[in-house]
C-alpha cells in the first residue's frame, strides 16, 4: 500500500512537470527541424479542432435561432392573412368611392346638430380606417424585417457549416501527414510522448497565457491615445493635416508603464511590421503583424496578427483570427484629435507613423 502511494505521488510529480515545465524535459536535447514541424502539426490539430467544436456550437445556436425565427415568420404570416380581408374591404372603399357617400351625407344634413353628428362618425370611421391600414403596414414591415433576418441566418449556417468542412479537412489532412511522419520514424513512440507533452501544456498553460497577454495589451491600448496627447513629441501639424510619430521604445514605455506582465517583452517596429517578442518562465511567444486603416464601423487603425509563435512552434490562422476577433489590439485617432480620421499607416525601423487628416 505504501510503495503505491510513494509511486503515485512520483507519477503525480512528473505529469505536473511535463505540463509546467516542458521546456526542461528536451531543453538539454535540441528538437531538429523535422521534430519542430511535426510538433507544430500536432499542436495545430489540436487549436483547429478546438475551433471546430466552436464552429459546431455556434452551428447549433443559429440553427436553434432559425427554429425561432421560422416560428415567427409563420405567426406573422398568420397576422398578415387575419388583416388581409379587413385592409383589402377599406382599400376597395376608397377606391370604389364608397367614402364620398359619407361626404355626401356630411353635405345632406339640414343642421349644425346633425352636421356634428355625421362629422364625428366620417373622423371615426376614416381614423378606424387608418387605424387599420397602420397596423397591416406595421405587420408587414415586421414580416418583412423577420424574413430579413432569417435570410441573413440562413447565409451566416452556410458559411459556418463549409468553414466546418474545411477545417474538417484540413485535420484529416494534418493527422494523415503525423501518422505518416510518425511511421517512418524510428523514435515514434519518444515523438508521441513529446507531442502529448506539447500539447498538455498548450491546454493547460499556453493557450491560458497567450490570451492573458492579448487582453493585457488590449486594455492598454484603450490608454495609448491619452498617453499620446500628453506626451508632446508625438504629434505634428501642418494645416488640417497631422502626424503621429511613435517609437518603439516610447511604445514599450508606455505598455511596461500599464502592466508588468510587458517587462519581459521587447516591442520593435521593422518596415512592414511590429514584432513582440519575449520570455515569461517556460513561456516563449513571438507575435508579428502589421497595421492597416479601417473605416467600418468607424475610422481606426486596426492591428493584423500574420504570425504567433509559441514556444518556436507556429500557432494556425485560426488560432491568430480568434485572438484578432476577441482582443481589440488597434486604437481610434479621434480620440487623440476631434474631428480627424487616419489616411494612412506606415511602420519604418523603429518608428510608426499615422497620418491624419480633417473628416469632412
Amino acid at each position: 500500500m505504501l510503495r503505491r502511494c510513494i509511486f503515485s505521488c512520483i507519477l503525480l510529480i512528473l505529469c505536473t512537470a511535463l505540463i509546467l515545465f516542458p521546456g526542461r524535459i528536451y531543453a538539454e536535447d535540441p528538437i531538429s527541424e523535422e521534430t519542430r514541424k511535426l510538433l507544430e502539426k500536432s499542436l495545430s490539430i489540436v487549436e483547429i479542432d478546438r475551433e471546430i467544436k466552436k464552429t459546431e456550437q455556434l452551428e447549433a445556436e443559429a440553427e436553434s435561432k432559425l427554429d425561432v425565427l421560422s416560428g415567427e415568420l409563420d405567426s406573422k404570416q398568420a397576422e398578415i392573412s387575419a388583416r388581409q380581408s379587413q385592409t383589402d374591404e377599406r382599400i376597395r372603399a376608397y377606391y370604389m368611392g364608397e367614402r364620398e357617400d359619407l361626404l355626401g351625407a356630411l353635405l345632406s344634413t339640414e343642421s349644425i346638430g346633425d352636421f356634428i353628428s355625421v362629422l364625428d362618425i366620417i373622423d371615426m370611421i376614416f381614423e378606424r380606417d387608418h387605424e387599420i391600414l397602420d397596423d397591416y403596414q406595421k405587420a408587414y414591415r415586421s414580416l418583412a424585417d423577420t424574413r430579413d433576418k432569417q435570410n441573413q441566418l440562413l447565409a451566416e449556417l452556410t458559411e459556418l457549416k463549409h468553414n466546418l468542412l474545411l477545417q474538417r479537412d484540413r485535420v484529416m489532412d494534418l493527422q494523415a501527414s503525423v501518422n505518416s511522419s510518425l511511421k517512418g520514424s524510428s523514435e515514434a513512440e519518444k515523438l508521441k510522448a513529446l507531442m502529448e507533452e506539447m500539447n498538455a501544456y498548450w491546454n493547460n498553460v499556453g493557450l491560458f497565457e497567450v490570451r492573458r497577454h492579448f487582453k493585457a495589451l488590449a486594455e492598454a491600448m484603450v490608454n495609448l491615445p491619452e498617453f499620446l496627447k500628453n506626451n508632446g513629441n508625438s504629434i505634428t501639424a501642418s494645416g488640417t493635416n497631422y502626424t503621429i510619430s511613435i517609437k518603439q521604445e516610447d511604445l514599450n514605455t508606455f505598455l511596461r508603464a500599464e502592466n508588468e506582465i510587458f517587462n519581459q517583452f521587447a516591442f520593435t517596429f521593422e518596415d512592414g511590421k511590429i514584432i513582440a517578442e519575449g520570455q515569461q518562465g517556460s513561456l516563449q511567444l513571438r507575435v508579428e503583424g502589421h497595421y492597416t486603416i479601417e473605416n467600418e464601423p468607424q475610422n481606426s487603425i486596426r492591428f493584423h496578427v500574420d504570425q504567433l509563435i509559441f514556444n518556436g512552434l507556429q500557432l494556425p490562422d485560426t488560432t491568430r483570427q480568434e485572438l484578432e476577433d476577441d482582443f481589440d489590439l488597434g486604437f481610434y485617432p479621434k480620440l487623440i484629435i476631434p474631428l480627424v480620421e487616419a489616411s494612412e499607416v506606415t511602420l519604418q525601423q523603429g518608428l510608426l507613423v499615422i497620418k491624419l487628416k480633417l473628416a469632412l
